[in-house]
Parts: C-alpha cells; structure tokens; sequence
C-alpha cells in the first residue's frame, strides 16, 4: 500500500485507523464471573441487566466510581439510569467530597470512605477503570464486597489487572488505547440502560408548571 503523501491523505488514514481500532477493541470485550471464569458476552451482559433490576426493584442502589474520563462516565451515566431508568443512583464525585476526603484520608480512599458510609447490603457497585490498577477504584470493590454489596467492574488494557478479579461480573476490553476502553465502556453501560428501559420501560415524566405538550 502506499504510504499517504498529503495532509489530507494522512488525515483521512489516521480516521480510518482510529475507528477500525475502535471497532476491533469493542469485539474483544470479554465478561468474567467471580470466579474469574469467561461467559458468554450477551449471557453477561443479561446477568447484569437481571442484577441492576432486581436489586434496585427491592429498593438498592446502583453507586457508580471513576478517575477522569471514568469519573465522567460514572457521572453521566448515575444521572442516565435514575432519569431514564427509574432506578436510584449515585457518583461520588463532588467536588468537596473529593478534595475533603483526599486531603485527610488519601486519594486511595476517595471512594472507599464514602462506600463505606452510605453503602447498603444489596447495593451494586459499577467500578470503572481503564488500567483497572487505581488503588481508589480497586478499594471501592472491596469495600464494596465486604459491606455486602454486588459489584459490577469495567476494566481494559492487561488482562490479569487487579480490578478485573474482584466483581461478581467483569467487562474487560482488551486494548491498550485510553479512548477505545473508554467509548466501549460507555458504550456497555449505555447498552445495559436501552436494554433495561427496552424490557422494563422507563418512568413516567410530568411536564414542567407552564409547559404545554
């Protein structure tokens, strides 16, 4: 093949690349049980439909944690899943929250503490981490299992990360590339909110004071 000259041609290859990547790394996604044994991708996935439903329908929440673009993920999606989907949900990721806890615990107990405050027996933890390495996040699940919760982990890059051992389901992407865990990780998440809304429906929405439909 030969190599692209211009600017243009460079352009366009490296758009090429990127999503061919991206497709190739969302193919790759495999789920683990808590044993660590491989299931079927649209088995896992029902398993996690099932366990968000049934936990929150028996009045549990989902708590979802994240650094960076993982935390934006949590964040969007926590919203998502009580607006669209009727189901209680939260991300620890206010400001003050941060900064307090960081500032007189350390930033491995950012999500750990306040875990282990408000989580509930019965609660489901999403625990996204691209590495799946931050201490914080790894913390979080095992607070989390000790206090009874269920937890759900996202996690890419090296297969044996440590994340990856420690949810009752495990989504792991393999690639190396932070923007193609990340898409696939919101990609996965938003799938399991159609997919619930799809079979379940979603809660009824009032109009504003003053809006006419």
């Amino acid at each position: 093949m030969t190599p692209p000259r211009t600017p243009a041609e460079r352009t366009k290859r490296a758009v090429a690349g990127f999503f061919d990547d991206l497709c190739a790394a969302q193919k790759t996604v495999t789920v683990f049980d808590g044993a660590g044994h491989p299931l079927d991708f649209a088995d896992g996935m029902a398993l996690a439909v099932d366990m968000l439903v049934s936990q929150t329908s028996r009045g549990r929440k989902i708590m979802f944690v994240g650094n960076g673009a993982s935390a934006a993920i949590s964040s969007h999606q926590a919203v998502d899943y009580w607006k669209t989907g009727g189901m209680r949900a939260v991300a620890f990721n206010d400001a003050a929250l941060l900064t307090c806890i960081s500032n007189d615990f350390g930033y491995a107990q950012v999500f750990e503490r306040p875990i282990e405050m408000f989580g509930d027996a019965g609660d489901v933890l999403v625990a996204v981490s691209s590495s799946g390495r931050s201490e914080n996040i790894v913390r979080a699940a095992r607070i989390a299992r000790a206090k009874g919760c269920r937890v759900i982990t996202m996690s890419g890059f090296d297969r044996e990360n440590a994340l990856r051992r420690l949810g009752d389901l495990n989504f792991y992407v393999a690639s190396k590339s932070y923007g193609h865990v990340e898409v696939t990780h919101l990609s996965l998440s938003h799938c399991l909110l159609d997919t619930i809304v799809a079979i379940h429906g979603s809660p009824p929405r009032e109009e504003p004071p003053g809006v006419e439909g």
